[in-house]
């Protein structure tokens, strides 16, 4: 699963690689609890901008990066909590915010946690091979990003339907660029494409996020404990933590949805809800199809993807994501919720949503819908990536729509926030999860080379998952012999 054997002529040239560029490698513990990084980093970030091809960026992939482009320091977990006036439910909708790691997305750190393992280990060697990054958008701008600060070569994989300013920003960062065909919906043909590398005898190592278990690993330590620190300080309702009912994030690589596998383990009622595009209801109805919610990827299931904990599959209208990034950031929609009650501190805040992240809330409106949650309950989602990345989307509405006015952006939260129903959902009994994992076999057994065997381990033995977390404290001591290896100091 993660396989942490020793190749020692790579692991020499990572060495001298990574001594060559003063480079010194975080662990897994340090992105969780950054209080653990050395002083004297903590003291020259003070002059790195957040967003700066500097190695000392290593160091914020990490939750709890001050909310600022240059010279901050480590605080809380960013974080915002949603209230009833904008969402039109009691709960409290907590939303983790990817805006402030390095790229301005979390998938900068499920990249890391896939490279990393490889490069201290010599199975990446980072003088002959180039590191291939396959994704819907931000985990190749995640790992062209980490390829950069590593001292490796890098390719990022995507379609061409993708947003103009993905393109635009990996085109400073990464050393090579490849555009499938198609839009978000399209991961077959970025497989494929992957198929076509291997093939080519080039010395190329695919990182694909949907089977990366350094993807799962990263979530389950880092993001977990992250929701979890938001959560507690909110759960002071009568039930104390009883009130953490639980977390709602798109499937995508199988990788965020892993943060739930954590908090269940800590929780043993909290729910994991999987949403999807209601344009393609893989998860939901076996469906295909393509839609507009950028970065959540579709059409199969993915093989890190626990789904034997998944307890519910919701389907969301990729009109509303849309719709609300409209409403979120226009100032005609701004005006609305001010009028409406909503705090203008946090509605100066909401372009902290990307589109996947508010798609992420609108299903997490839908959760607490069903379930009948009260004022007291929390549920907790993420919004992967902030508007940075859209504002050419806003500007294609806006040339089809016109700009935004005040009876559009009150229709808008009516239908989209407020009037949002219970359909398109689906609570997994224990034949439906079955179903969903069965769905692996298609992808992963017969096109992408997994075993038979393996796919029955994945649900037949409890192990299979809870194996994981356990190999974090080897990851970690791996880390630090490589940094004492190269003699790079703080």
């Amino acid at each position: 699963m993660i396989d942490l054997s020793i190749h020692p002529e790579g692991l020499d040239h990572a060495v001298q690689r990574a001594r060559e560029k003063h480079i010194l490698i975080p662990t897994f513990a340090q992105m969780r609890d950054p209080s653990l990084v050395p002083a004297r980093v903590r003291e020259r970030l003070s002059s790195v901008g957040l967003w700066d091809l500097d190695p000392l960026n290593l160091f914020r992939i990490t939750w709890k990066n001050r909310p600022t482009a240059k010279g901050g320091g480590y605080g809380g977990v960013n974080h915002l909590v949603l209230p009833t006036e904008l969402t039109g439910v009691k709960a409290r909708i907590v939303v983790l915010t990817g805006k402030w790691f390095p790229t301005g997305a979390h998938k900068v750190g499920a990249a890391f946690a896939c490279l990393a393992p490889r490069l201290v280990t010599g199975q990446f060697d980072p003088v002959s091979m180039k590191a291939a990054w396959p994704s819907t958008g931000n985990y190749c701008r995640g790992g062209a990003y980490d390829s950069a600060l590593l001292g490796c070569r890098s390719i990022a994989i995507l379609p061409e339907g993708m947003s103009r300013e993905r393109f635009e920003w990996l085109e400073k960062v990464a050393g090579e660029i490849i555009r499938t065909p198609g839009c978000e919906s399209n991961v077959k043909e970025i497989f494929d494409k992957c198929h076509e590398l291997r093939a080519s005898g080039d010395d190329v190592m695919i990182f694909n996020q949907f089977e990366e278990f350094g993807n799962y690993l990263w979530h389950y330590s880092v993001t977990g404990p992250a929701m979890e620190e938001a959560l507690l300080p909110l759960a002071t309702g009568p039930r104390g933590t009883r009130h953490i009912r639980g977390l709602v994030s798109a499937t995508g690589s199988g990788g965020t949805i892993a943060s739930g596998d954590y908090l269940k383990h800590r929780y043993p009622w909290f729910k994991i809800a999987a949403s999807e595009a209601l344009q393609c209801p893989t998860l939901l109805a076996n469906g295909f199809g393509d839609h507009r919610i950028e970065g959540i990827g579709d059409k199969h299931v993915p093989w890190i993807h626990n789904v034997k904990n998944t307890d519910m599959v919701i389907a969301v209208d990729d009109e509303g994501p849309m719709r609300g990034i409209r409403l979120f950031n226009a100032e005609p929609g701004k005006t609305l919720l001010r009028k409406r009650g909503v705090d203008p501190a946090l509605v100066d805040q909401l372009d902290l949503l990307g589109i996947s992240g508010v798609a992420n809330v609108l299903a997490a409106v839908k959760f607490a819908r069903y379930y009948e949650l009260g004022s007291d309950d929390l549920v907790v989602t993420i919004a992967t990536d902030s508007m940075e990345m859209y504002g050419s989307r806003l500007e294609e509405m806006n040339a089809a729509y016109g700009p935004l006015g005040e009876a559009e952006a009150a229709a808008a939260f009516e239908r989209w926030f407020l009037g949002q129903t219970t359909s398109d959902m689906l609570e997994l009994t224990w034949p439906e999860r079955k179903r969903v994992h069965n769905l692996k076999y298609y992808t992963w057994v017969e096109q992408q080379g997994k075993t038979y065997r393996e796919i029955l381990a994945q649900w037949n033995d409890d192990a299979y998952w809870e194996s994981l977390p356990e190999l974090l404290p080897r990851i970690d001591a791996l880390i630090e012999e490589f940094n004492e290896r190269t003699g790079v100091k703080p």
